[in-house]
């Protein structure tokens, strides 16, 4: 049964496995980061973008593992909350959930943010507001923010649907761009004399492997949210088997549609030193192709598809945050008041509020505060924003290797420890070359104030060591657990 909230309204079970796979795919948002991430990949491997996220796949798929083997067996709206608290014990499990609410914060600004840049971008195309200010991404993302929270608290149902909907429309234009540039490049009829170059699945001579690497990780972080299904293990009608199916499902076409869709974009800017300077400095790769292979209007629908995307994955963020947020008070972490539930939406309305609501603050601040750019803040809210969902990956997957390895009960086989142990190394990795060299200027407070809001996390499990232990009790009793 759906687990209660303090006021006796609980999450009701009607989602299906694919209505789980819309917000994992939302906040994924294939579509926005098939226009932005390639740049950075490009910038260490050159013409190898493919061959990175084809690495960093595999990468993805030995995370998924984990997130499949907790959800098979646990079900909780704190998502890895539920799953460190079950793993690792209570401490552990609320830094976890602290931390995974400042992603999906963090990731709220930047796709609110992503919306207001592409939407404005539109608008200025469109000649409906030209002439435009500094602030009017800021402006046309205060509004996108607005309509999140009037979908988010709106019955779940509803909303995973169109987060669905939004994401299948923008990433099937996506594709079937990708399909005609890939048409013209088999055909001879591309621009510049340009054709099929399977070198993009090789790197140059005198690429060293570490530059290779760096690639991965660009690729990695283009999955990030892959797994916000598992919010919802309390509101899917089958959770053991929709979740699981869900994450992998994701990460599985994940792998394959960025593989596919970067292998398209390289080869349609060329792979010769031209055609990769124009690939890294586009401000929208695909929007740029559209409108050289297919035709002019296409760009200006892309970037509309763009906006869409990134106001799909701000919603689904604000899902995520709403859920973890109830989870965390409902069990005594958090404020009572936080952990009610709508009788009639059937969705935790105050938590939701008081989510969206830290995303405009951040907002406002950079805005009004420090005069900052748009697009400074959507560069360092996704880095605060993954500097502290890489820390997450890492409490979950020593909690799965912990439960299925090395307890009494151990219901697997002895030699898939190896895939916990990889994505072990591999998020590592990745955390030691987002700090390492040490970023310099601006960009050298992102990782300082992600450690701040993990320390956050950490402070008040030690400040209030009753609170842990309660929501400990109350994780037990949810989960079933001796």
């Amino acid at each position: 049964m759906a687990q209660r909230s303090i006021s006796g309204a609980g999450l009701r079970r009607e989602l299906s496995v694919w209505e789980a796979i819309g917000l994992s795919l939302a906040l994924m948002a294939p579509s926005m980061a098939a226009n932005i991430n390639p740049q950075g990949t490009a910038g260490t491997v050159g013409r190898a973008v493919p061959l990175a996220f084809a690495l960093a796949t595999i990468g993805v798929l030995l995370i998924a593992y984990t997130f499949v083997r907790l959800s098979q067996r646990f079900h909780h709206a704190g998502s890895v909350y539920g799953f460190v608290g079950a793993t690792l014990g209570p401490r552990a499990g609320v830094v976890a959930g602290w931390s995974l609410l400042g992603t999906y914060v963090f990731y709220g600004v930047v796709t609110s943010t992503a919306a207001g840049i592409f939407g404005a971008a539109a608008l200025d195309s469109l000649g409906i507001w030209t002439n435009q200010p500094p602030w009017a991404a800021f402006a046309v993302g205060a509004v996108a923010l607005l309509a999140v929270l009037a979908l988010a608290v709106a019955p779940v149902r509803g909303g995973t649907r169109m987060l669905l909907s939004i994401e299948v429309a923008t990433v099937a234009l996506i594709l079937v761009v990708a399909v005609v540039i890939l048409v013209r490049l088999a055909t001879g009829t591309a621009p510049g004399g340009r054709t099929i170059d399977l070198s993009v699945f090789t790197v140059a001579p005198g690429t060293e492997v570490s530059a290779v690497f760096l690639g991965v990780v660009f690729g990695f972080l283009s999955f990030a949210g892959f797994e916000a299904a598992t919010t919802l293990g309390e509101e899917a009608r089958e959770p053991r088997r929709s979740i699981p199916r869900a994450i992998l499902g994701t990460a599985i076409f994940g792998g394959v549609y960025f593989v596919f869709v970067t292998a398209v974009e390289v080869m349609g800017f060329g792979t010769d030193d031209a055609g990769l300077a124009a690939f890294t400095s586009s401000s929208s790769l695909l929007g740029d192709l559209g409108g050289r292979y297919v035709a002019a209007w296409v760009g200006d629908l892309i970037t509309v598809g763009a906006a869409i995307s990134a106001f799909g994955c701000a919603l689904a963020c604000a899902v995520g945050a709403a859920r973890m947020l109830f989870a965390l008070s409902r069990d005594g972490v958090g404020p009572a008041v936080l952990a009610e539930v709508s009788p009639t939406r059937a969705t935790p309305t105050r938590a939701t509020i008081a989510a969206v609501a830290a995303m405009y603050v951040i907002i406002a601040l950079t805005w009004l505060v420090l005069g900052g750019e748009p697009f400074e803040l959507f560069v360092a809210s996704g880095t605060i924003g993954t500097l502290i969902l890489l820390v997450v990956y890492a409490l979950a997957t020593i909690g799965a290797a912990r439960l299925l390895f090395f307890s009494r009960r151990r219901e697997v086989a002895a030699w898939e420890v190896v895939v916990p142990a990889l994505a072990l190394v591999l998020i590592g990795y990745t955390l030691f070359r987002n700090v390492a060299p040490y970023p310099e200027g601006a960009a050298g407070v992102y990782p300082m104030v992600s450690a701040a809001w993990i320390l956050l996390g950490v402070v008040a499990v030690l400040v209030r060591p009753g609170a842990a232990r309660r929501a400990g009790r109350q994780l037990t009793a949810n989960e079933g657990l001796a």
